[in-house]
């Protein structure tokens, strides 16, 4: 088995979590990953160009001259025998970092000795790296005819379900489910559904796009739904969980405030938790006599210089083309600097599919191009202002280059928490070079003594750059203690306890279950099942979205049609029910003569097949309101400057308060 790379605060916290520094009975489940034959030495999605170096080697992968892509390989189908299957689950169960429950992602079984058949694994990611990865960091796909999407959407509501059940099988009441990131928005919905007290929680890594992005996203309403039916949401920065909310305001119509959104009965929490590092482990690697060497070694190799240094991946957020620029024109409008400063950028690849082919070729090239230029503008035989290396770094050698670094450069075009720069942070114990980070980051928010940067804004960009490095010792040292103290102080164990302590402190104060979400299934085989039914739909809400002005709540063509359909069939009886007048329901649905009516909240009826409105209040014996009436009189006479001004005649009692009348005095 092999880890995939990235997400490192995470996986610390899944480690916390299942420690014994920690009162948890921790169980992770998830996704085994896409499986290759044992003999295979090149992992599944390994971009292109690039390859694994010798078992033996320190660090992987090495890239290839050039990012020519390789020619597809054939689609595999891997068998897995049940045998297999339970001895991979038995090892994961007993892992000492943590106990892992692995979900099997595959078709549904066609064999009788239950061994499984794997075959485009990938699929099971696609809908989230190609639609959602690219939205929620501001990048709209091309128009398609959505045949594709539509099939990659189902297997990812698949992967979902697959989780769902996987997690049931071990879930006892009382547990806490703890869902991360984009690829399970819709978990949360479907654990609701099956088990309504379940305690729920989600949080997203990633940035949360505005309510203009994700409005233009086919499935916005099923995914928003479905993570709404956690107790707490969490999100990396502030922006991004004001983005959230006003998206279930604008998009689904549930009101939302600063703490969060009223949907299905319940206040959803919406809160922010920037996840951070394990800071002592950190220090504890970057700081030994081992690093120390590599860390004189590349000072005797760039003796005299200044380092910037940049590690990103090789996508299209993370901005290592407008990183470039900025250092372009950062020597080109100083050139006191030229051969006396120079830029290491390491580029990793990406794990997310959809940068992996085109994209990644064309930003590869772009950055290729932009590398060329500098270093033959500004260097010379014996010295190439830019250092690029496109290669995975050993953690030896990455720690190493963060502490002999003299700038940290991170110039994101949209990121969710870049731990890069905490780890840069706690590497500059010593040395404190300053960092300069782009606001588009979700750690800007926390690191307020960093230099804050619009990536976009190439000369503001090169100007920090100079005055980084011309910054005096005191500043300097200044900025790092702050940033230092933050960093060292909201760890991954700190983040792990609040969000925690979050949970419990909204769990404490539930007062009632949230509605559980509408089984589709469940709902479809008793409707075919019964002999009767009865369909009593209120109007403002559910036929149509609550609106500022009551007159234009109209029923679309769409809901005049299912509701026709459904009053045609002799088994349906269709009420509609409303506290709305008998010509307001008249004039929009009363041409459906199959429907019931109940209107002005059960004042006046009209039965299916009829055309006249029932008066219930001249049919039902309303003598019990003169005995009302004389209780609030006598209430009113003995509270000065109220007024009872009307009792109306109808099964509604209606009252009206007096012009001094204060909370206290409400009867």
């Amino acid at each position: 088995m092999s880890s995939r790379r990235g997400t490192s605060a995470l996986f610390d916290s899944f480690a916390y979590l299942s420690s014994e520094q920690t009162p948890w009975n921790h169980t992770l489940v998830g996704w085994t990953g896409e499986i290759t034959p044992a003999e295979e030495l090149t992992p599944p999605n390994t971009p292109p160009g690039y390859r694994l170096p010798p078992l033996n080697a320190s660090s992987a992968p090495i890239p290839f001259e050039g990012y020519e892509k390789p020619e597809e390989p054939a689609t595999q189908h891997i068998e897995i025998s049940k045998e297999d299957q339970a001895k991979l689950e038995w090892q994961l169960a007993h892992d000492k970092t943590c106990k892992t429950l692995p979900v099997w992602l595959h078709d549904e079984e066609t064999s009788t000795d239950g061994s499984i058949t794997l075959h485009d694994q990938g699929r099971w990611r696609r809908y989230a790296e190609h639609e959602l990865y690219t939205l929620f960091h501001y990048k709209q796909n091309e128009p398609s005819d959505g045949r594709a999407a539509k099939k990659s959407f189902a297997d990812y509501v698949q992967l979902n379900q697959k989780f769902a059940t996987r997690i049931l099988e071990v879930y006892k009441p009382g547990d806490i489910v703890m869902v991360h990131d984009y690829h399970l928005l819709l978990l949360p919905g479907m654990l609701r559904q099956r088990v309504p007290n379940m305690y729920i929680s989600f949080f997203l890594h990633i940035p949360f796009p505005s309510s203009e992005f994700m409005r233009g996203l086919p499935e916005r309403k099923q995914l928003l739904e479905g993570v709404l039916h956690s107790d707490v949401i969490g999100f990396q920065s502030y922006g991004f969980s004001r983005h959230f909310s006003s998206c279930c305001t604008r998009i689904l119509g549930f009101p939302s405030d600063k703490y969060g959104v009223d949907a299905y009965g319940q206040k959803v929490f919406v809160k922010v938790f920037p996840i951070g590092i394990d800071a002592a482990e950190v220090e504890k690697l970057a700081f030994n006599t081992k690093i120390d060497a590599k860390v004189a070694a590349l000072q005797e190799l760039y003796k005299g210089k200044k380092i910037i240094v940049g590690r990103d991946r090789l996508d299209s957020v993370r901005g290592v083309p407008q990183k470039l620029m900025a250092f372009d024109r950062f020597l080109e409008a100083h050139p006191e600097w030229q051969e006396k400063v120079v830029l290491i950028q390491v580029t990793s690849p990406t794990s997310v599919e959809e940068e992996q082919e085109d994209t990644g070729n064309k930003i590869a090239n772009k950055v290729s191009d932009l590398v060329t230029k500098i270093n033959g503008a500004y260097g010379s035989l014996g010295f190439s202002p830019v250092q690029h290396y496109s290669q995975y770094l050993s953690q030896d050698e990455y720690l190493a280059l963060l502490r002999v670094a003299d700038l940290g450069l991170i110039t994101s075009v949209r990121d969710g928490m870049n731990t890069t720069s905490l780890e840069y942070v706690v590497c500059q114990r010593d040395n404190h070079g300053p960092l300069i980070l782009s606001e588009f980051s979700g750690t800007a928010g926390s690191l307020n003594d960093a230099i804050h940067i619009n990536p976009w804004d190439i000369v503001g960009v090169a100007d920090e750059i100079n005055n980084a490095l011309t910054m005096s010792e005191e500043k300097k040292t200044a900025l790092h203690s702050s940033l230092y103290g933050h960093v060292t102080t909201n760890t991954m164990q700190a983040w792990s306890d609040n969000y925690v302590q979050r949970l419990l402190v909204v769990l404490k104060g539930r007062t009632r279950t949230p509605t559980p979400a509408l089984s589709t299934n469940q709902l479809l085989s008793t409707y075919n099942a019964a002999r009767k039914r009865l369909f009593m739909f209120d109007y403002d809400g559910t036929l149509t979205p609550i609106v500022h002005n009551p007159d234009a709540a109209i029923p679309t063509e769409r809901v005049i049609s299912t509701l026709e359909a459904l009053a045609e069939d002799p088994k349906n009886a269709v009420w509609i029910i409303s506290g709305r007048d008998q010509n307001f329901l008249g004039k929009y649905l009363g041409h459906i003569s199959k429907l019931g009516f109940s209107a002005e909240h059960g004042s006046f009826m009209r039965f299916p097949g009829t055309t006249e409105w029932v008066n219930l209040a001249d049919i039902i014996d309303m003598s019990w309101q003169e005995e009302v009436l004389s209780v609030f009189q006598k209430y009113c006479e003995l509270t000065p400057g109220k007024l009872l001004l009307s009792l109306t005649k109808s099964p509604i009692l209606t009252i009206f308060q007096g012009p001094s009348l204060s909370e206290n005095d409400v009867l």
